[in-house]
C-alpha cells in the first residue's frame, strides 16, 4: 500500500498567534484530569541550539491511559504513535497551525481491531482540544 503525503494527518488553521495557541493548547490539556502531559518538544530551540533556523514548531505529549493501554493491548505496534502528540507549527506564510495524528489512520497503520469505541473517544477528544487550541 502506498502512501500519500499528508496521509494520517489531520490539520487545523489556528485563528490566534503561535504562542497564544499553544498556551492554549496547553491550557486545555492541563484543565482535563483524563489528561496527562508527559512531554513538550520545541523543535526551533532545537534548532538554534546547533546553528539552524526553523519556523516556530513546538509538540505536547499526552495521553490517557485508560483509552491508548487498550490500544496498545489490540495492536502493541500503535504504542509507536502512542502517547498522542499535537503539534504547534508556523509556516512560511505565518499562518499558525495544529496538526495531530488521525486515529483512523492509526487503526490502518496497526490492524487494530474491535475498538471503534476507544478511536470514536480519542478522535472527539483530539478534535475539541484541537478546535480550543486553536480558537474555531
Amino acid at each position: 500500500m502506498e502512501i500519500t503525503s499528508q496521509q494520517g494527518i489531520i490539520t487545523k488553521v489556528s485563528t490566534k498567534s503561535f504562542n497564544d495557541t499553544y498556551n492554549s493548547l496547553i491550557e486545555v490539556i492541563n484543565n482535563n484530569p483524563n489528561l496527562k502531559i508527559i512531554a513538550e518538544l520545541d523543535h526551533q530551540a532545537n534548532a538554534k541550539s546547533v546553528g539552524l533556523e526553523l519556523n516556530p514548531t513546538r509538540i505536547v505529549l499526552f495521553g490517557n491511559p485508560n483509552l491508548g493501554t487498550p490500544l496498545m493491548q489490540n495492536a502493541q505496534t500503535v504504542g509507536l504513535d502512542l502517547p498522542q502528540k499535537i503539534m504547534v507549527w508556523q509556516d512560511e506564510q505565518k499562518s499558525v497551525k495544529v496538526s495531530y495524528n488521525d486515529p483512523t489512520f492509526l487503526k490502518q497503520r496497526h490492524g487494530i481491531d474491535n475498538k471503534d469505541e476507544v478511536l470514536n473517544t480519542i478522535n472527539g477528544a483530539l478534535h475539541n482540544i484541537t478546535a480550543l487550541a486553536a480558537g474555531l
